[in-house]
């Protein structure tokens, strides 16, 4: 087994992140510019952190090609809302549109030709064509660095959530009609198209 120290370059290390850690559910989230317009971007650093109360959290690390923090935790920070929106296999490439840096105002809604969708509760409005929308309520900010390949990690509590009728059954989800797509290492992504069922241990289920 080969052996490696993280004191080198930032970017071997976000090799051996991303090249490990798969595959990786991928948040797009979606805030409000300053000037009203939409932002919507991928963050592939992302995971549930509480169920009560709902908490989920995602990690933006500085933009390696600027050095600064990039639109949407400044969108965040300052508005204090956001919407986690959900991919699955038919947006995927309309997603992978949204991780283009535009200028900071432009709509990443026109660029990549998803719809917006009006909240309920918050400002910035959801992807239509994504099947899961969370309306999210700024928490917390850990903040482990100003220098390029540093992240930060900023949580959320969701306030509502939005399923589509024709991936909902029975009070859960169906992984098998969502078709949910993942992020791999470098240019992959990843289908979850090949299930199989190992059965919990636990004495106290909540999901059977």
């Amino acid at each position: 087994m080969l052996s490696f120290n993280t004191d080198g370059d930032f970017k071997d290390n976000y090799k051996f992140l991303i090249g490990s850690i798969l595959p990786r559910p991928i948040a797009v989230v979606s805030t409000l510019n300053e000037n009203g317009t939409n932002n919507v971007a991928p963050f592939s650093f992302f995971t549930a952190i509480s169920a009560s109360p709902m908490i989920i959290a995602f990690s933006p690390l500085i933009r390696t090609a600027t050095g600064k923090i990039k639109d949407t935790p400044r969108n965040i920070i300052r508005q204090g809302e956001f919407v986690i929106n959900f991919v699955s296999e038919d947006i995927a490439n309309q997603v992978n549109e949204c991780s283009c840096e535009l200028a900071y105002g432009e709509d990443e809604f026109k660029t990549s030709g998803l719809t917006p969708l009006a909240s309920d509760i918050i400002k910035p409005n959801r992807i239509k064509e994504s099947l899961i929308h969370f309306e999210c309520k700024f928490r917390d900010r850990l903040n482990y660095g100003d220098n390029v390949g540093a992240g930060q990690l900023i949580t959320g509590e969701v306030v509502k959530v939005h399923v589509s009728e024709d991936i909902y059954e029975q009070g859960r989800i169906i992984t098998e009609k969502f078709q949910p797509i993942g992020r791999g290492a470098g240019n992959d992504w990843i289908r979850c198209t090949d299930l199989i069922q190992l059965e919990r241990k636990m004495k106290a289920q909540m999901q059977k």
